[in-house]
């Protein structure tokens, strides 16, 4: 049995200050000429009210669980048109507004995911089948990306873990890759020959990695199912990672006793290792990785090992030269 201890720096997501609130009092910050930080955006106090919720132009998830969260006191949500609007999904172009200008023709429904390799109860599994036996809970993360930006986001999804314990992993088995759709005639980014090398996205995890309580499988962000533009109808996300090892639009699970190498890796190792730990020791070769810009912020702040997970994740690494094992 597993028994989780509250931590001091724990914040339910019903404690985190609604969107429609956190968007106006950013209106009224800015039009008095406040410092539009979060710091100075704070908390509500715990409030009865209902899951975060989007502004509803996409289905919303029914049945929503409040799931474990964890964030710090000074980790305002950010809103939800920067999360949906501030991206990086080259499949759809190279630049940040590229994703949600471009993937409106992208369909995400029918959806299959494979599931195979050395498990005992692979097979092909449409959307409702993969995603409905397990249940649908509202997680606040923080989102941390490799280019030094963050983002605080209350998202949608399923506990991977108890994905991985659906298809009975082999003994053998010690890791996960996970690949993501190409379908070049509705991703633009595709048929552009700078970003053809992301055709048939790939990452992993080892397979106590994904066991972790924190990993999920995405479905949805502010109550509602995922956009488009970020890695509909679902992807994964591992918090204590950046943000290019949560690869979006899943479509094949693979059981293997080898390593995969992820996309990344493949085009610049040197640069993009397979832990993809948040670690602000160790910098990106071109820039520091020990502050960061949350997105709405006008000042940086440091970066937190492991994005702040480090009582979570940090016995997953025991031993390991995490300078050596990026």
């Amino acid at each position: 049995m597993l028994i989780r201890f509250a931590k001091k720096s724990d914040v339910r997501s019903h404690e985190i200050t609604p969107q429609s609130a956190f968007l106006n009092r950013r209106k009224l910050i800015a039009s008095t000429g406040m410092l539009a930080g979060s710091a100075l955006l704070g908390f509500s106090s715990p409030a009865k009210a209902a899951l975060q919720k989007g502004p509803g132009a996409l289905a919303a998830i029914p049945g929503l669980k409040e799931g474990y969260s964890k964030v710090g006191p000074k980790d305002a949500l950010t809103p939800y048109e920067a999360v949906t609007t501030y991206n990086n999904y080259y499949e759809f172009g190279m630049d940040k507004s590229d994703p949600a200008e471009n993937s409106g023709k992208f369909k995400p429904l029918p959806w299959t995911i494979t599931v195979d390799g050395m498990c005992n109860k692979g097979g092909t599994f449409d959307y409702d089948a993969f995603v409905k036996p397990h249940q649908q809970e509202e997680r606040v993360y923080r989102f941390r990306c490799v280019e030094a930006w963050s983002m605080v986001i209350p998202w949608v999804g399923i506990s991977l873990a108890d994905v991985v314990k659906r298809f009975e992993p082999q003994g053998s088995a010690k890791y996960i890759l996970f690949e993501s759709i190409a379908r070049p005639e509705e991703m633009p980014g595709l048929r552009n020959k700078f970003t053809a090398p992301w055709a048939w996205y790939q990452e992993g995890l080892r397979i106590d990695e994904a066991m972790n309580p924190l990993a999920i499988l995405a479905t949805g962000l502010y109550g509602e199912v995922l956009p488009n533009q970020n890695g509909a109808p679902i992807r994964l996300m591992a918090p204590w990672k950046y943000g290019f090892k949560n690869g979006k639009a899943i479509v094949k699970m693979t059981f293997t006793d080898k390593q995969p190498m992820n996309t990344w890796q493949k085009l610049a190792a040197n640069e993009y290792g397979f832990y993809a730990n948040v670690n602000p020791k160790v910098d990106h070769p071109r820039w520091s990785q020990a502050s960061e810009r949350r997105i709405g912020d006008f000042l940086k702040r440091e970066t937190l090992m492991f994005n702040g997970y480090e009582e979570e994740v940090a016995g997953l690494y025991a031993g390991m030269d995490l300078r050596k094992n990026f």
